[in-house]
C-alpha cells in the first residue's frame, strides 16, 4: 500500500512518470491533477499520484483527456459509485469499437498493398525478362 502522507515535488513527480513539469501543469490546467502549495512551492499527494498513474493508462489507451476528465470527475474516494462505472464502462465499449473499426480498416489496407505489391513484382520481372 501507498504511503498516504508522501509528497512528491513537481520535478519528482514528473521525473517518475516520464514527463515535464509543463505536462504536470496542463494536466493542472485542465483540472486533472490538484496539488497543494506547500512553503510556496506545489506538492502532489497520494492521490494525485494515483490520478497521474490512471491519466497515463488511459491516454496510452486512447481516451481523451476531456474523457479522462469526466471519468475522474465521477470518482468518489472509498465509495464504489455506479456512474462512475456506468461512464467507464460505456468509453470502454466505445474505445472498443473505435479500435475494431480501425482493425478492419487496417487489415483491408494491408490486403490492397500486398495485392500491389504482387502486381509490382510480377511486372518488374516482365520488365527484367524483355530487357535481357
Amino acid at each position: 500500500m501507498a504511503d498516504r502522507a508522501k509528497l512528491w515535488s513537481v520535478s519528482a513527480l514528473a521525473r517518475e512518470f516520464g514527463l515535464t513539469a509543463q505536462a504536470l501543469r496542463f494536466y493542472e490546467a485542465r483540472g486533472l491533477l490538484h496539488p497543494r502549495r506547500q512553503d510556496g512551492a506545489r506538492v502532489y499527494d497520494y492521490r494525485d499520484h494515483a490520478r497521474l498513474r490512471l491519466i497515463q493508462k488511459f491516454r496510452h489507451l486512447g481516451f481523451s483527456l476531456e474523457q479522462i476528465g469526466e471519468y475522474l470527475a465521477q470518482y468518489r474516494a472509498g465509495r464504489p459509485n455506479a456512474a462512475q462505472f456506468r461512464l467507464g464502462l460505456a468509453r470502454i465499449e466505445a474505445r472498443l469499437a473505435d479500435l475494431r473499426q480501425m482493425r478492419r480498416e487496417l487489415d483491408e489496407t494491408i490486403t490492397e498493398l500486398e495485392a500491389m505489391r504482387e502486381d509490382a513484382q510480377a511486372r518488374l520481372r516482365c520488365a527484367c525478362h524483355d530487357a535481357a
